[in-house]
Parts: C-alpha cells; sequence; structure tokens
C-alpha cells in the first residue's frame, strides 16, 4: 500500500517542510497503514453484524445495502465532502486516506466549505447506509442483532470523533471537530485552501510550493 510521506508537507501547504509545523500534533495531514487497520477494526464489525441481520431476512436485501454502500462511499461521499479534503489534491487517481483507501477521484478538487444541499445528501447518506438494516433487524425479529448493532454504531462514532474527527484537516466535513484556532492556523498554512475560506495567508501570497500539483 502507498500512503503519503510523513517527511512531505501536502500539496496545499505553503511550507517547504514539516518539521517546524505548530500544529502537527493538533491535525493529521499524513495518513499511515496504522490509520486505515484502525479505522477497519472499529468500521467493519458495523458492517458484518448489520449484514448478518439483513441476511436473515433474505439475500437479496443484502446485496441491496451492498449496492447502497458501494455507491454513497465510493461515488457519492466522495463528490459531495471527500473532493473538499486537501488530501484529495494529492498526486493520483486514488484516494490514499484512513477512510475511503482506494476510492477514484473521479470528481475535480474544490476546496472550501461543503454548500448546504452537500452536508444534506451526505447526512441523509450515513442516514440511509447504517438505519437500513434496522428496519431488517425488525421485520425479522432479531433483537438481540439489533441492540448489538446499536452498540457498535455508537462505538464507531464515538471512537472516530476521538481518533480521527478531531484532528482530521477535512475541515469543510460536518464531523469535523478540529478546535477553531487549529482551523485557523491550518487556513494560513494552506493557501489554497485558506483563501476558498476566505482566509488570506500572511503577507498576501501565493504562499503554494506547486499549484500545478493541486486538482483544478
Amino acid at each position: 500500500m502507498n500512503f503519503p510521506d510523513a517527511a512531505t508537507p501536502i500539496s496545499t501547504c505553503a511550507a517547504p517542510e514539516c518539521a517546524d509545523c505548530s500544529i502537527a500534533d493538533s491535525i493529521h495531514c499524513h495518513f499511515g497503514l496504522s490509520d486505515l487497520v484502525h479505522f477497519y477494526l472499529i468500521s467493519l464489525p458495523v458492517f458484518l453484524v448489520g449484514g448478518a441481520g439483513i441476511l436473515a431476512v433474505g439475500l437479496l436485501p443484502l446485496l441491496v445495502w451492498i449496492v447502497i454502500i458501494v455507491g454513497f462511499f465510493n461515488i457519492v461521499e466522495i463528490r459531495v465532502m471527500c473532493s473538499h479534503c486537501p488530501h484529495y489534491a494529492e498526486e493520483g487517481r486514488t484516494l490514499r486516506c484512513w477512510a475511503n483507501y482506494g476510492s477514484p477521484k473521479i470528481w475535480k478538487y474544490r476546496p472550501g466549505p461543503m454548500s448546504f444541499m452537500e452536508k444534506f445528501v451526505f447526512i441523509a447518506g450515513l442516514v440511509l447506509v447504517f438505519g437500513y438494516p434496522l428496519v431488517f433487524f425488525i421485520t425479522g425479529g432479531t433483537w438481540y442483532l439489533m441492540g448489538l448493532y446499536l452498540l457498535l454504531v455508537a462505538g464507531f462514532y464515538i471512537s472516530i470523533q476521538r481518533s480521527f474527527c478531531s484532528r482530521c484537516m477535512n475541515l469543510a466535513c460536518p464531523l469535523n471537530g478540529v478546535p477553531d484556532p487549529v482551523r485557523r492556523a491550518f487556513l494560513k498554512r494552506n493557501p489554497v485552501v485558506g483563501r476558498a475560506w476566505g482566509v488570506e495567508p500572511p503577507g498576501g501570497g501565493s504562499g503554494t510550493k506547486s499549484s500545478a500539483s493541486l486538482r483544478s
């Protein structure tokens, strides 16, 4: 697996190196295999239990859920949320982040906040993905699986908020929990992103290392 070089600033960053970054411990600009494994460990149990509850009712509903999951996380979410992330500006045709590793970058990079409609579609998609199994837990009468599923979903949300969202550089995401002072510092160090958020870099210069590397 290929991940960004932890010693090299991301494409949108104006800094020549990461060594002197004052927010390196507060925001996560580089992802590695340990992040991906961590994400899988907290997310896969949710989908395995959800799939078991749906399969107890029938194979076709499970196939429908799989199509919904793949379509949302690899197409819809990439457009409305991931395309706003600075990581989307990195070289390559696929994402190499902790949540959507390998997803194709079929949309243009669009720094700046998500629109109201994008946020609506994103939240509605999450509700559909994680709410779909509940119908089949109820119709199938698998209450014990439903209880376990709800506990796993709650645990997944709490874990992702503490371990990932609290330091994620995709400031546009509705789930992002990076504190405001860190946000402001990050936007100043990343002029392309900062301008899209209405923040000018110190000195008013472009501040980019290679604007040609950014997706437009």
